[in-house]
């Protein structure tokens, strides 16, 4: 199931237990440009640490005042200085491409893979020992943890931090789940345009990420779980003093894993991404999850298919009561232990002799990590959900598979059998879902195709269809929704999204007829269009399903290079050969 990667040429610098300076083939070099680089660092007042021979440490930073998650991380950025300082290193400040969620057209999911590239390229170019990667908002730490694995030296993990709470009206809330909720009421016209305005005045209260499970948390939390990030990471709040505190520790270890030779490669193994996987299913975590953990192994050389995914579902319960899935807020989740709480208890299910950047085992970090009984994180015994938050759907409408969040969605739903009303793309989507004259249903299941990596373009977060107007009005809630798109991480509803194949490379989504009868079985992990094998194959003969290819730049490779969901959505040609 799993293949190692053929060595990389930089591992040969990592051969012996007292690792070979990377960054002395840079400055050591006898010809000019060796003597030019010293010359360079010294006119930036790096005299003094050029002469005790210091460890270079790069900071990859994506701080943008584009993104407003990652605001905070250039004075976090100081911190981390202030520890590798500390510590007897050199750090250097690099910045990276930011990718923001709430700005970039069509999805930051379409840069995610160029931002990858851009963290390999600018690793192994330069003259490195460690990075510290700071992250934050949804689709950067993916691509951050995508790149320093590629790049594999010494690499330590740092996210923002999730928001502060928000209250409206004495309602705690967090953004964005509540933000999407709010928008139901006012389609339902159960709150009116001044409340609206009023709650986007409060709704985001401080620096960081989104402030419940969605996808921004759930990536902070697998960086824990895989042990590249240290113990705390994913809960401290942005605006809070530890946060900066663990920035600062963060810059110290990266220190001691350049002077221990410990690299990605060597942290993120086959176990370490089974223990991943079971704290998805465990927190609650975002469907993006998947698509991501996926890329982020096989540039470990590490092969993860959905039916990994799916099989430990089944035997991890759902631990963490928070939103989306449950009723608490990220500030909740730290105050009672964080991830590291969560750990300890699904220790006896998880392969406990994983290592973390610290050199100690999964084993002993949490063995003395003590959780007092409460309603946000519960144990092995009383769990709130006997499976894990998601669930890997397959069938005649998704034959590679789709993805559901279970814990987020209606019960009366997850067995259901409806006639489909079918959107072309977005476009169509947003052109028709409030006309008083669509034939919808509240037991239909509405259906949007050209939505997937090549469709879209990007996967977009556009699979949270919303309820048609007239049905919210009445009271509709919920419905199945069915694309090959992505959702927010923070969203919620019986919604299934990642359909593979995508409708633009002909999978059986194209062939979605309105009135088509849909039968979705989550138990059961089905998904079925009830129409004959047959005449599927006959009609997706007949559709048109190609999309525009776009003719010049990034967007030409992406369209060239894209994988589907099922294997990630990375670049074919960024994954290691494999040896088998």
């Amino acid at each position: 199931m799993l293949n190692r990667p053929k060595s990389r040429l930089n591992n040969l610098l990592m051969t012996s237990h007292k690792p070979t300076r990377r960054s002395s083939a840079w400055l050591d070099s006898p010809d000019l440009y060796g003597w030019l680089r010293r010359a360079a660092l010294k006119s930036e007042g790096f005299s003094k640490q050029l002469s005790e021979n210091r460890p270079i440490i790069g900071i990859c930073n994506t701080w943008s005042e584009l993104t407003h998650c990652n605001i905070h991380l250039r004075d976090l950025a100081e911190s981390v200085k202030q520890g590798v300082e500390s510590a007897g290193g050199l750090p250097l400040e690099f910045p990276v491409m930011s990718l923001g969620e709430y700005n970039m057209v069509p999805t930051a999911m379409m840069y995610r893979n160029l931002l990858s590239m851009e963290v390999e390229e600018s690793i192994l170019a330069n003259p490195l020992d460690g990075v510290v990667l700071l992250a934050g908002c949804d689709k950067t730490t993916p691509a951050l943890l995508m790149g320093a694995t590629s790049a594999n030296i010494p690499a330590i993990l740092v996210t923002g931090g999730p928001q502060l709470k928000s209250v409206w009206r004495g309602e705690e809330l967090g953004t964005c789940t509540d933000c999407r909720r709010y928008q139901q009421e006012l389609r339902s016209g159960n709150i009116t345009n001044q409340d609206w305005e009023d709650l986007q005045n409060v709704i985001i209260n401080s620096p960081g990420h989104c402030g419940v499970m969605g996808t921004a948390s759930t990536m902070a939390a697998i960086g824990e779980a895989l042990g590249i990030a240290l113990p705390g990471n994913t809960s401290i709040p942005a605006a809070h003093p530890e946060r900066h505190t663990l920035a600062r520790k963060s810059g110290e270890t990266i220190i001691d894993m350049v002077n221990h030779n410990i690299y990605p490669r060597k942290i993120l193994t086959e176990n370490s991404f089974i223990n991943a996987i079971r704290v998805i299913h465990a927190i609650g975590g975002s469907t993006n999850a998947i698509v991501h953990l996926i890329a982020i192994a096989g540039r470990a050389g590490i092969n993860l298919p959905l039916s990994i995914f799916d099989k430990l579902s089944k035997t991890t319960p759902l631990l963490v009561n928070l939103k989306p899935s449950g009723k608490y807020l990220m500030e909740d989740f730290h105050k009672v232990g964080g991830l590291q709480a969560v750990l300890s208890q699904l220790n006896p299910i998880l392969n406990s002799n994983v290592e973390n950047i610290s050199g100690k085992t999964l084993d002993e970090t949490v063995s003395d990590v003590a959780v007092e009984k409460n309603d946000v994180i519960h144990n092995l015994n009383n769990p709130i959900s006997m499976e894990g938050g998601l669930a890997v759907l397959h069938g005649s409408l998704a034959p590679n598979g789709a993805i559901i969040k279970q814990t987020a969605a209606s019960p009366n739903l997850l067995n259901h059998q409806g006639r489909a009303v079918v959107f072309e793309n977005h476009e169509d989507m947003e052109n028709r879902i409030d006309d008083p004259r669509l034939d919808v249903c509240p037991k239909d299941i509405l259906v949007m195709r050209n939505s997937g990596p090549i469709g879209g373009p990007g996967m977009p977060e556009w699979g949270l269809i919303p309820i048609p107007k007239k049905l919210a009005k009445s009271g509709v809630k919920d419905m199945v929704r069915i694309s090959d798109a992505r959702i927010s991480g923070t969203a919620f509803g019986t919604v299934v999204v990642h359909v593979t194949p995508e409708s633009a490379i002909g999978g059986p989504i194209a062939a979605v007829q309105n009135g088509d009868l849909i039968s979705i079985d989550v138990s059961e992990r089905k998904l079925d269009i009830l129409v004959s094998h047959s005449e599927i194959k006959r009609r997706l003969k007949e559709s048109k399903y190609s999309v525009q290819t776009p003719n010049r730049g990034y967007q030409w490779l992406y369209s060239r290079h894209i994988l589907q969901a099922d294997k990630g959505c990375d670049f074919d040609f960024l994954i290691p050969d494999y040896e088998n």
